[in-house]
């Protein structure tokens, strides 16, 4: 039958008068419901920033942004949430990595099918660069590291990658925008080599594109987070936490979501926040020591805390040789001790959130609600004063 069947529809095709691309001229449907001219079907994407580009759909995940995006540094603790937005808008990510391929497998469900596209790559090699690089017409940078390792220095990392990039992608010529994450406090006087690289970097970027826009967040909380959480494992392993100096310096704790926000805010609108500086902090302020009793608070224990000065905290000799009672390297290194030593706060004049629409959400709640894995008794305990742990179950 299957067969009898697929012959008569041959011989209705080879009768057929009308070709098969006059149906669409039959059903008689205006050309407005092919493409991005009706507005229900139009992407709130402004053509000034980003060029003429082809958009199709809704503006939801199946949909066609026009964006093909190479985001380098996809697989951190900001990736994984900008990769997030960006393919829920309907646009396509590559995703350079140079670890495991199981590294970025947890990117590939935030998108369509195909809308998320590993390539592997070697940041010294130029050519790779440019193969991740060659299809794309938004680059976004979040390559970033608080941290030194043999291999890898703070002025490779944070600031020669960063201008590689930067070059590489005003030869290719048909890059729309470029966005660079960089970090608040960056300044070539800082104490701290991370924010000194930092600012080398954004002067870099600033010379060879002009028009990039900078984001400088603040320290970044979220469920991946690098403060929090290790500040409450090592709460919970050593039942106190070590306060460098008197725990007064200040900075501003953003929410993780909402700095990816401001990057894809930055992609929608007409074009104004190219060739611009945008430092992204909370809407609230804390001191070391407030921010530690928030995450006390959270996981529902008695604080305790050494404090530890300045001076002692600098000694090369203790953070290397000494691991008791400060085994200051698994949570904090030297050169964050340095920018703990000066308040990292927004600027005066700085643009910020509200320059982009958005509204930053304050820390305390939903953005570290993720604590709750470190309570004693699991995610309910402590629901009541009296089942909060005291300081004589210690002893």
């Amino acid at each position: 039958m299957q067969t009898v069947y697929r012959r008569l529809g041959h011989q209705y095709i080879k009768q057929s008068p009308a070709p098969i691309s006059s149906f669409k001229s039959v059903y008689a449907i205006p050309d407005q419901y092919y493409g991005a001219d009706n507005s229900r079907l139009s992407s709130t994407l402004a053509t000034k920033g980003v060029g003429h580009l082809v958009r199709k759909g809704t503006g939801g995940r199946s949909s066609v942004s026009g964006i093909v995006a190479t985001v380098f540094g996809a697989t951190g603790f900001l990736g994984r949430y900008l990769v997030q937005q960006l393919a829920k808008m309907g646009s396509q990510v590559l995703v350079p990595f140079r670890g495991s391929e199981d590294s970025h497998r947890h990117l590939k469900l935030m998108g369509d099918l195909g809308q998320i596209v590993p390539m592997q790559y070697n940041p010294r090699d130029e050519s790779s660069i440019k193969a991740v690089m060659a299809k794309a017409n938004v680059v976004i940078n979040l390559i970033g590291r608080e941290y030194e390792t043999r291999n890898y220095s703070f002025e490779e990392v944070n600031h020669h990658m960063a201008e590689q990039l930067a070059i590489i992608a005003k030869e290719h010529g048909g890059i729309m925008r470029y966005i660079h994450v960089s970090c608040l406090g960056a300044s070539p006087s800082s104490p701290s080599r991370m924010l000194r690289t930092k600012a080398a970097a954004e002067e870099a970027i600033s010379r060879e594109l002009p028009e990039a826009t900078v984001m400088r967040p603040a320290v970044m909380l979220g469920t991946e987070d690098r403060i929090l959480n290790p500040w409450a494992h090592f709460a919970k392993k050593y039942s106190f936490l070590p306060l460098i100096g008197d725990g007064s310096t200040k900075f501003q704790p953003v929410y993780v979501v909402d700095v990816a926000s401001a990057i894809i805010a930055a992609l929608k609108d007409d074009g104004t926040s190219m060739g611009k500086v945008y430092e992204l902090g909370g809407p609230e302020i804390y001191t070391m020591h407030e921010l530690a009793e928030l995450m006390y608070d959270t996981i529902r224990e008695w604080p305790r805390y050494v404090k530890i000065p300045f001076p002692i905290a600098k000694a090369k000799l203790l953070l290397k040789k000494v691991p008791f009672p400060m085994p200051v390297p698994t949570i904090f290194n030297l050169d964050q001790i340095e920018a703990l030593s000066t308040d990292t706060l927004v600027s005066e004049n700085a643009l910020t959130f509200e320059d982009l629409g958005i509204a930053p959400r304050k820390i305390k709640g939903y953005p570290i609600e993720f604590l709750i894995q470190y309570r004693k008794g699991g995610p309910n305990y402590g629901s009541t004063v009296s089942e909060k742990v005291t300081p004589n179950q210690w002893s």
